[in-house]
């Protein structure tokens, strides 16, 4: 049975809040702030589970969990001193920094993409080979829509052979449930729980099942953070991590602590939505058994794509070891018990 339109407008405003932060902080020294990559969704329970449950507390960290507008002003933020640390999509990060912010990931969250076609069942899409000739919407900027021709390229498919529209990420959702396009262009871990919230059944075409596996999102820091204050950003690596992956283990006890904050979601959405984020968790190489570890050949990969893809100058002079480093970590192996403080 379909949720009621009320329940669409509530659930579309949640993922468009963008006012009040989360998990306010008293201020001073040990304070800290993070910005996400957009307004609060299920995916980010992680978070605010990684502050309630007194992850950050154990490392003296007062932490600040603030909504986001998009993974490039989310790194312009970081940049400019707005705010400490941010939860930023990595190629998003690359392209600022070819346009010269003074930031770089320190712990990958994400060692593999959640981009994917998400639809819904009863719109005529079981398959990758069903896209020919339907209509997906995607938002008119960012890495996801930037790179579509190189997922058809995969497909063997010309850009006509699909058609493409345009449309905010407010409309993105509602549009696909009236009808007006087949399927959209998305973050499978946002907009699947979504989808599911609202009694429908999705079906997700992940990308990384057609070769398309690069780095997600990470936590971005500042050049100045990592020269005057190295040791807060270790112990707020230390906090993220043992918190995300605490979640990961426990995620009908983070959806709990998110719903503390944002509301308009079921405890199951909210489960569904942590369990597809930590999916994303383990990499391969040695970020398969190391969590937030990132290499250099990871790292190239995403610079030889941008370089592409995503608008950064063939002449660019970054290197890796301008874009990252794990010199701020403590991986936490895979396996591994946490336990809350």
């Amino acid at each position: 049975m379909r949720k009621p339109r009320r329940k669409i407008a509530a659930i579309i405003g949640a993922m468009m809040l963008a006012a009040l932060p989360a998990c306010a902080a008293g201020g001073g020294e040990n304070s800290m702030t993070l910005m996400l990559d957009v307004g609060y969704l299920p995916k980010h329970a992680p978070f605010f589970a990684a502050v309630d449950r007194g992850f950050f507390a154990a490392e003296g960290i007062d932490l600040t969990v603030m909504p986001g507008s998009g993974s490039t002003n989310t790194v312009t933020s970081v940049d400019t001193g707005k705010v400490d640390a941010g939860f930023a999509d990595f190629g998003s990060t690359v392209i600022s920094q070819g346009r010269g912010a003074a930031v770089k990931q320190v712990n990958l969250l994400q060692a593999r993409s959640a981009y994917a076609v998400v639809g819904l069942a009863d719109h005529g899409i079981k398959g990758w080979e069903d896209l020919r000739g339907k209509t997906l919407a995607t938002e008119g900027a960012g890495a996801m829509t930037a790179m579509w021709p190189y997922a058809l390229s995969r497909l063997g498919l010309a850009e006509g052979d699909v058609n493409v529209v345009h449309a905010s990420s407010g409309s993105k959702l509602p549009g696909l449930l009236a009808g007006q396009w087949d399927a959209n262009l998305a973050l499978y871990i946002s907009d699947e729980p979504t989808i599911v919230e609202l009694g429908r059944e999705a079906v997700v075409l992940k990308w990384s099942d057609i070769g398309i596996d690069l780095y997600g999102n990470g936590i971005v820091v500042s050049d100045d953070k990592l020269r005057d204050n190295p040791d807060q950003v270790r112990r707020f690596n230390r906090a993220m991590q043992r918190g995300f992956l605490w979640s990961c283990d426990h995620p009908e006890d983070a959806a709990t602590d998110f719903q503390r904050h944002v509301s308009g979601y079921e405890t199951s959405t909210i489960a569904l939505a942590i369990r597809a984020q930590c999916s994303l968790n383990w990499g391969d190489g040695e970020s398969a058994d190391q969590f937030g570890l990132m290499s250099d050949t990871g790292i190239q990969e995403m610079l030889d794509i941008s370089k592409e893809f995503l608008g950064l100058p063939a002449n660019s002079g970054l290197t890796p070891e301008d874009i990252y480093s794990n010199d701020y970590l403590a991986p936490v192996r895979r396996g591994e018990t946490i336990q809350a403080p």
